[in-house]
């Protein structure tokens, strides 16, 4: 019998996590997809989070104390992780997902890594290598190829739907969100950067919501919205970040963050499942371009001139 205290077991446990966490991630591109029949963007949104601080806001409590205190310029970034990561991002994907397909929309959100390394290496001065040089044009080949169904010339012509552009605004947030929060974590732990940028950015989306019409129409919504926006929170938000920093905590960034490769796999898996969508030439293609490109780009982890470790971020969900 194995017991508790077996390092082994201990570390199957941790890889266990990180993968259902890539998986739990997939899934959040077919909860919003199911949700956004019915619910808006900025309805959605706020619904999300409403549910992940139900859970997020007592655990904080729990863990660092009640009488947390955010001090001098952790405010200000912490506004700007509202804004960015849970305000844009989150209406930007249901924008998004009301014509785009989950698998699609997976795989071009996919790239957050990518733009990251750029974004880092051109801001906090970290190191370029060939490979990741490599991945990077691999993996934005790959964007190519799925936002425009295999056919790259569609970008000259205005070929691109307003669904596409408005995925790829989920990268531009969620890229502003991780270089952001390099610089929000000094003094401050995930959990609480998560959670104060979660309460915050709910707080954002409520007046836009209401004016959406969510009073009114939220007695309407069917129970498949209710469970794909329960997704959202719950396994999306709380469940999957949690696994995901305790899984940074035991392994390290270096090897949690290949499990990012996973998601966009997923993503196109549980969209053709549960969705029936068409996996296609172009997205199987694109889909083997984007996941090489982010592998490259994730295989070591980059070093600032400084010395200092590099920046490492989720695909966002």
């Amino acid at each position: 019998m194995v017991g508790p205290q077996n390092p082994s077991a201990a570390v199957c446990g941790v890889y266990l996590r990180l993968l259902l966490t890539a998986v739990l991630w997939g899934g959040t591109f077919v909860a919003a997809r199911v949700a956004a029949r019915e619910a808006g963007p900025f309805a959605g949104s706020f619904l999300r989070f409403f549910a992940a601080c139900l859970i997020l806001v007592p655990l904080v409590l729990r863990r660092e104390g009640p009488r947390i205190r955010l001090r001098g310029r952790q405010v200000f970034w912490v506004i700007l992780l509202g804004l960015t990561g849970v305000f844009g991002y989150n209406v930007f994907f249901f924008l998004g997902l009301q014509t785009v397909t989950a698998g699609r929309a997976s795989l071009i959100v996919a790239n957050n890594p990518v733009f990251i390394a750029l974004f880092a290496t051109l801001l906090f001065r970290e190191r370029m290598t060939g490979g990741r040089l490599a991945g990077i044009f691999l993996s934005l080949a790959g964007a190519v190829v799925v936002i425009t169904r295999g056919n790259p010339a569609e970008i000259l012509h205005g070929g691109i739907g307003a669904g596409e552009l408005y995925i790829l605004g989920c990268v531009a947030s969620w890229v502003a969100y991780s270089l952001i929060g390099k610089v929000a974590m000094d003094g401050m732990s995930p959990l609480l950067a998560v959670t104060a940028s979660c309460v915050l950015g709910m707080l954002f989306l409520l007046p836009p919501a209401v004016a959406e019409g969510m009073l009114r129409q939220v007695p309407g919504y069917g129970w498949v919205t209710w469970m794909g926006i329960a997704y959202l929170g719950v396994f999306g938000t709380v469940l999957g970040f949690l696994w995901y920093y305790e899984g940074i905590r035991a392994i390290g960034p270096s090897r949690a963050g290949i499990f990012i490769n996973f998601v966009p796999v997923s993503g196109v898996l549980l969209g053709w499942l549960l969705l029936g969508e068409t996996v296609d030439l172009s997205l199987l293609v694109g889909a083997v371009l984007v996941v090489g490109g982010v592998a490259l780009v994730n295989r070591t982890p980059p070093a600032t001139r400084a010395g200092r470790p590099g920046l490492r971020e989720t695909p966002g969900s």
